[in-house]
């Protein structure tokens, strides 16, 4: 029986191939909406901007995921690559969800990432706007959990 091969290396510096890699596994966790997964992408002490919330340490990331998926119901996310360093990455976004009258929500966004050299985010900065919706002009239909592979990303539906 032939092993597995290894996982790629998403630890910096980063190439175009592996800065595109970690988007997509990031993306993939957090649609997963598992808080403690969630944070053990982090370092013990990263540090967030997350709109106006300032966020340190893998426990406050959890607290602060488990509010926000209590409150932003249905969620789904796109992330893709702007740009990238050696241990840096930008990536924008978009993700839909309803809050818990049912008004439903598409919310557009950039981060900012630094990575320590094993691959953990030690810092991220997110700006984030809000949308608000009619449930027929969603876009993203797949069930709850990662993106299906060869469902359009955010460029493909023109956001």
């Amino acid at each position: 029986m032939n092993a597995m091969p290894s996982p790629p290396n998403l630890a910096p510096p980063f190439t175009s191939e592996t800065a595109a890699m970690k988007v997509r596994a990031a993306e993939n966790n957090w649609n997963l909406r598992n808080p403690d997964q969630v944070a053990r992408g982090y370092t013990p002490d990263s540090r967030w901007r997350n709109r106006s919330e300032f966020i340190t340490g893998r426990d406050q990331i959890i607290a602060f995921l488990a509010r926000k998926w209590s409150k932003e119901l249905d969620y789904r996310l796109i992330k893709e690559l702007w740009a990238f360093d050696e241990n840096r990455i930008a990536v924008r976004f978009a993700y839909e969800s309803h809050d818990p009258s049912g008004q439903w929500f598409r919310s557009y966004g950039n981060e900012m990432w630094e990575f320590d050299a094993s691959g953990l985010m030690k810092f991220r900065h997110a700006s984030i706007n809000d949308l608000a919706i009619k449930e027929q002009d969603r876009l993203y239909h797949w069930p709850l959990g990662p993106r299906p592979e060869g469902h359009p990303g955010l460029s493909e539906l023109g956001l």
